[in-house]
């Protein structure tokens, strides 16, 4: 059984998912960041961390894409073009809009008050905005991003949706906004979110 160490209210949130769309079994061990017990697992202080059979995995989209790997969903065949551009759109998420998300969460609670800058906030919901309006046109009519169906990256916008709006940050709509909408309603992401609030 594999061990997902973090709050569901974080990054955890994908590994979670994953492993219900994937029909894994798995407890979850709702620790914070920089804790002692996540600290004895990942020396960043991060989370999520996974332990599995064969050791501990860190960073969200790693696992997932492992997790994807190993048991062969999520994801298209490693050595593909389709898999290729499947990377291609995970690692684009995560450097412009991930990282938007979370330079507006350091500028708002994670840094030392003194080093936090009120204005760059602002920014961040900005590139956040243009970043979301690039990966609609880049989406166009497939029904998911990477082609026709549910992988690895639409799982990890799915999430920073959620995280944008928990924000306070508006998120597109139209159609975009409907495919959007619909990731959260799989029947993986509804067991998810019924033991978050198992979890209390």
């Amino acid at each position: 059984m594999y061990k997902v160490i973090g709050s569901p209210k974080s990054r955890a949130l994908r590994v979670m998912w994953a492993l219900e769309e994937l029909g894994q079994d798995y407890e979850v061990y709702p620790v914070a960041p920089r804790s002692d017990e996540i600290l004895a697992h990942n020396p960043s202080g991060k989370i999520p961390a996974l332990m599995t059979d064969e050791g501990v995995l860190q960073d969200s989209v790693a696992i997932v894409q492992y997790l994807a790997d190993r048991h062969g969903g999520l994801t298209y065949p490693g050595g593909t073009v389709a898999r290729a551009r499947q990377d291609a759109m995970s690692q684009w998420i995560v450097s412009e809009i991930d990282a938007a998300l979370w330079l507006k969460a350091k500028h708002s609670f994670v840094l030392p008050a003194e080093h936090r800058v009120e204005d760059v906030k602002k920014t961040a919901e900005w590139e956040f905005g243009q970043a979301m309006a690039m990966l609609e046109r880049m989406k166009g009519d497939r029904p998911y991003l990477a082609g026709d169906m549910f992988t690895v990256p639409d799982l990890l916008v799915s999430h920073c949706a959620g995280w944008a709006l928990s924000a306070k940050m508006p998120v597109p709509g139209g159609a975009f906004g409907d495919y959007l909408k619909s990731l959260r309603k799989r029947p993986a992401m509804q067991r998810v979110m019924e033991k978050i609030i198992a979890l209390g």
